[in-house]
């Protein structure tokens, strides 16, 4: 008789040879066997350091102009060239993803995002810099998508939230530390000193990927189909075409040049041509279906790039107040606007733990309020301000960034199965990218274009007999009489008078950008809304290997 205390017998034969002991799985359910939380450090580091560099390089454009011999149009080609590559490699990193293996294709792009960051550091000549930033922006376009897929796929769907706070460092926060470190790197040692830096954190970042990163089961049997030259081949042409513009336009006018007209035939033609050719294509380089068959992930590409519009305007457009009316350098500019940071810092591990027990489109209504009422609060700018006088918006909206991001991705992603996470996370990051492009493409144009517009009306607005400006001209021709010569003192009081009319009218356009940002945002709040409802179950932590 079988003792009570004898285990159930599964089958009906019992072998004369003990049972091996049990092997571990390489994986549970697809999560990966190593700590999800030294995986999400391991790509964070990656992201962290191709997102830095897009900040700092922007800094370093008048020291490198003036090394190269070059102008100031000439080198914003640094930039320029660097994101035409990484937006044609964002999207199509998909399907380098699934035919080299995610863990292998990430190695590469950090390898070559390294060497060429040293080619960029050691260029001898603005063409070597150049080439040199076209391969690294070739290495840099897929760090973003890729790394956020593996990070996705390591975290079960209730876990994201808090993953995406981790991931949310690197790309919330390298933005904000960007211009401080380019600035101090810049002045204390060289421009080369803002590529060479990208160095040791990548090699960082190549020994925690080979270490603790593994492709799933998924990734390691799919067979990426044949590769969609012509779908490729649309994609470089609408993304250079649109970077270009984008970049170049307000130097000519926009479409009052012909070769933007030209290029804007030729964005439309090919966008259009390339979305036709993706939907109807039995095997396409990017899969446009998720958008409209995922309505979640739809809304959450509008958000995104809603969400880059905004905070790129911000990123770009506070620093450059302070340089352009109150005179500070670039290196104090960037250290004022650094507490934005702080902010984010604060916010990402709250939001991280709040996404996993609250709705989190309350979470994103709060964050794209905050966002509102902060750049409600920038366009109350005046003159008199001092350094600190915006910290409490400055940090408020760094809170409110991690507000944002997390969410989105976390709603975005959640209905995304980990197949079609790949060519998810490259469409969603190509639209944050595009969204910041087009921001400040619009808030430069605008910039320029209001500022004209305020200095006819402000200009207008003064009449010779008006007692309060003969009283200022008398006042300021004495000041310079006395000082310059009494022949120079009234054309440098008009000329005084003048600079005060264009401080004012820039000062008006500054604030009116600010207040756009700050409806573009309430509009978003209320857009939020339209996510429908995600409830994330409880997973085991015996499957969830954390």
């Amino acid at each position: 008789m079988a003792s009570v205390l004898e285990p159930p017998q599964l089958t009906s034969e019992i072998s004369a040879t003990p049972p091996p002991p049990p092997r571990k799985p390489a994986s549970i359910d697809g999560f990966p066997q190593v700590n999800p939380w030294i995986v999400a450090i391991s790509v964070m580091l990656a992201t962290f350091m191709e997102v830095l560099d897009t900040s700092i390089a922007s800094v370093a454009l008048p020291n490198i102009a003036g090394s190269m011999g070059a102008s100031n149009s000439e080198a914003t080609w640094v930039l320029t060239t660097y994101l035409i590559a990484n937006a044609v490699v964002l999207p199509a990193s998909n399907w380098f993803g699934l035919r080299f293996g995610r863990k292998r294709f990430l190695l590469t792009c950090v390898v070559l995002f390294i060497v060429s960051s040293f080619m960029c550091g050691a260029a001898p000549s603005l063409a070597f810099l150049l080439i040199a930033r076209v391969l690294q922006g070739i290495g840099g376009g897929a760090l973003q998508p890729t790394a956020q897929a593996i990070l996705l796929e390591s975290f079960p769907p209730k876990k994201r939230g808090a993953a995406m706070a981790v991931y949310g460092f690197g790309v919330v926060v390298a933005p904000v530390l960007g211009p401080t470190l380019g600035g101090w790197l810049t002045d204390a040692y060289s421009w080369r000193y803002a590529f060479y830096i990208n160095i040791p954190v990548g090699l960082l970042a190549i020994f925690m990927i080979s270490r603790f990163v593994h492709d799933p089961h998924y990734i390691k049997n799919a067979k990426a189909g044949p590769f969609d030259n012509l779908g490729f081949g649309l994609l470089c042409l609408w993304t250079g075409c649109l970077q270009i513009i984008l970049d170049k336009g307000q130097e000519v006018d926009w479409f009052s040049s012909t070769w933007v007209r030209w290029a804007a035939v030729t964005l439309a033609v090919s966008f259009v041509w390339f979305v036709v050719h993706s939907w109807r294509a039995r095997a396409p380089l990017v899969d446009l279906h998720i958008i409209t068959r995922n309505w979640n992930f739809g809304i959450g590409c509008i958000l995104i790039f809603l969400l880059g519009f905004v905070l790129y305007i911000q990123v770009a457009m506070v620093p450059l107040f302070y340089q352009e009316l109150l005179g500070y350098t670039a290196l104090t500019a960037g250290i004022i606007v650094a507490p934005r940071g702080l902010g984010s810092m604060c916010g990402l591990p709250m939001v991280g733990l709040l996404s996993q027990r609250f709705d989190n489109r309350w979470l994103l209504f709060i964050g794209f309020v905050i966002f509102s009422l902060s750049s409600l609060a920038l366009s109350s700018l005046n003159l008199g301000i001092g350094p600190y006088t915006l910290l409490i918006p400055i940090v408020a909206t760094g809170f409110g960034m991690s507000f944002l991001f997390v969410p989105i991705g976390n709603m975005c992603t959640s209905t995304v199965s980990n197949e079609e996470m790949g060519n998810a996370t490259g469409i969603f990051n190509l639209l944050r990218n595009i969204g910041g492009s087009v921001g400040i493409a619009i808030a430069s144009t605008e910039l320029v274009r209001r500022t004209t517009f305020h200095q006819a009306r402000l200009v207008d607005s003064l009449h010779p007999s008006d007692p309060a400006l003969q009283q200022h001209l008398h006042s300021f021709t004495g000041y310079f009489g006395m000082h310059f010569g009494w022949a120079n003192g009234k054309p440098l009081a008009l000329a005084s008078i003048y600079s005060l009319v264009m401080q004012q009218a820039l000062l008006i356009s500054f604030t009116e950008i600010f207040l756009g940002c700050a409806i573009v945002a309430g509009f978003a709040a209320i857009v939020g809304w339209l996510f429908r409802k995600v409830t994330f179950h409880h997973v085991d932590p015996e499957k969830s290997m954390h």
